[in-house]
């Protein structure tokens, strides 16, 4: 399964489009315009002495590019890879990492008036990365902002 998320860039400033992912069986949302493409899981080549989250790299149209596992960085339970796992290859401050997920779930678009603060409440998701929630049909959705899911130090380290 390959699919190509179009980053379509409009003149909408009040809405923005999230591509929803599920993990651990929360929903979070991350913007398209940081999702390159949304890819099942392939051959995966082992990084020694790589951080915890990080299961090594892989070779995208010749690109070598870092692969993580989020439930791992976001110090969620392991959970083994089924056929729902795909991988979303993202740009992180202008690097691509490809990040396991649980599953994706749609694309949508929601108006930024939405989109809530986040409250201080406890959660293994570190709070820095968390642009808001919103809630669509009853369904609470975590908003991520990728490019502070990792340090510099992180990113540096994966190059």
């Amino acid at each position: 399964m390959k699919t190509h998320i179009k980053n379509n860039i409009d003149d909408h400033i009040d809405e923005r489009t999230l591509v929803t992912i599920l993990l651990d069986n929360e929903m979070f949302g991350i913007d398209v315009s940081k999702v390159h493409e949304i890819t099942g899981l392939p051959e995966v080549s082992f990084v020694p002495n790589a951080a915890e989250y990080m299961r090594g790299v892989i070779n995208l149209r010749g690109k070598v590019i870092p692969l993580i596992d989020l439930r791992t960085k976001f110090k969620l339970p392991n959970k083994e890879y089924d056929k729902l796992t795909v991988v979303m290859i993202c740009e992180i401050k202008k690097n691509l990492v490809g990040m396991i997920v649980d599953s994706v779930s749609d694309v949508v678009d929601v108006s930024v008036h939405d989109v809530q603060d986040t409250p201080h409440f406890t959660t293994s998701i570190d709070a820095d990365c968390i642009d808001g929630i919103i809630q669509i049909d009853g369904q609470i959705i975590v908003i991520i902002d990728v490019d502070k899911i990792f340090t510099d130090d992180e990113l540096e380290k994966m190059e």
